[in-house]
């Protein structure tokens, strides 16, 4: 993030300084202020800024305005986020986050407001880190039931052994920081042409016939895996997966330019990568869904989950329950509801715990 800070650093100087020449002017009687080297009808400067930490609702949609290109809330502890949502006001704000991930028109028209606020083309992030063992803060109040954990892209190491400072570990061949700074300077660097409104006119990426096919055919593909499966959880997240893919190949095809290649057509290649992303996030999704349904469960549900073989078929998984005073029926139900997040099926009636 370091690139954007020192970006957000300079241009809060330089807002700092247009500022003061602004009251200075406005402190001034309108026929002196061209006089004194002032313009006679000064325009209030608005700080341009990618980056937010803990504001309110009402902050996000006012620098929002200010800043078209859209703005990234960084939060070093995500739990810290969503408990913030409605602190100063009785609002839904979930729900305001759900809007902003589909694109869709944001509004404000508080009392504390100077005049509302519109944005046509609203684009947020939210960026941060949250340990395991809080992430059913992330999904409590309804969350993990309306779609807001599922649009979420969980980075989940699969190796947490903590590593040891080691002094023969090879280094880089290049400054790294350096690079990583050239390319979001880059990107940052992108003038965006506007309409006569102010608003930005957005530039079309396109796909090309193969790589449109080839994002069809993975849709398809997951669209029969989710059918087969029946599972709700993993329904939602594949539908939100099919809009990150999508996402995902306008970042990569940027990130190609942005490291010095030239712009194109999305190719085949780049869809695959993305396809990889897409894959790679399904993955963590099912494994911070287990974290938090395992949470949930009953006591009599933890029994049985923990006297269940690595794999197991369904007889076999009614008697083990039976023994723990499990119905056939709760337990087939129980293997229905957490299918792709606690098990996955692997041919009909055979299981694997997850």
């Amino acid at each position: 993030m370091q690139p954007l800070i020192d970006h957000d650093a300079g241009k809060a100087a330089q807002f700092g300084e247009e500022l003061k020449r602004y009251n200075a002017a406005m402190e001034l009687p309108p026929k002196e202020r061209v006089a004194n080297g002032y313009e006679l009808n000064p325009i209030e400067p608005r700080r341009v800024r990618f980056m937010m930490q803990d504001v309110t609702n009402e902050a996000v949609h006012r620098i929002l305005s200010e800043n078209p290109r859209g703005l990234i809330l960084m939060y070093d502890e995500l739990a810290g986020w969503v408990k913030n949502f409605n602190r100063y006001n009785s609002g839904s704000e979930s729900e305001f986050w759900m809007s902003v991930f589909n694109h869709k028109v944001a509004m404000s028209d508080r009392k504390s407001s100077q005049s509302g606020v519109f944005i046509r083309n609203p684009f947020l992030c939210v960026i941060g880190t949250i340990q395991p063992k809080v992430l059913t803060d992330l999904a409590a109040g309804n969350r993990n039931a309306n779609g807001f954990m599922e649009r979420i892209l969980y980075v989940f190491p699969a190796d947490q052994t903590k590593p040891k400072w080691d002094r023969t570990r090879r280094l880089p061949s290049f400054d790294i920081a350096a690079a990583w700074r050239d390319v979001l300077s880059r990107l940052i660097g992108i003038v965006p042409t506007v309409d006569g409104n102010g608003e930005i006119i957005p530039e079309d990426v396109p796909f090309s016939p193969d790589a449109l096919d080839r994002l069809y055919q993975w849709q398809n593909e997951q669209t029969d895996r989710c059918n087969a499966d029946g599972s709700d959880t993993l329904t939602s997240i594949a539908s939100k997966l099919e809009i990150y893919a999508i996402r995902f190949s306008l970042l990569l095809a940027l990130a190609d330019w942005a490291c010095g290649g030239e712009k194109k057509l999305i190719d085949v290649g780049t869809v695959e990568r993305s396809i990889r992303l897409a894959e790679y996030f399904r993955s963590t999704a099912a494994k911070v869904q287990g974290i938090i349904s395992e949470d949930a469960l009953t006591e009599l549900q933890l029994a049985v989950l923990s006297e269940l073989p690595d794999g197991f078929t369904t007889a076999e998984g009614v008697a083990i329950a039976g023994k723990c005073g499990m119905p056939e029926r709760s337990f087939k139900r129980f293997l229905k509801d957490r299918k792709g997040v606690l098990f996955t099926r692997n041919t009909y009636g055979n299981y694997t715990k997850l």
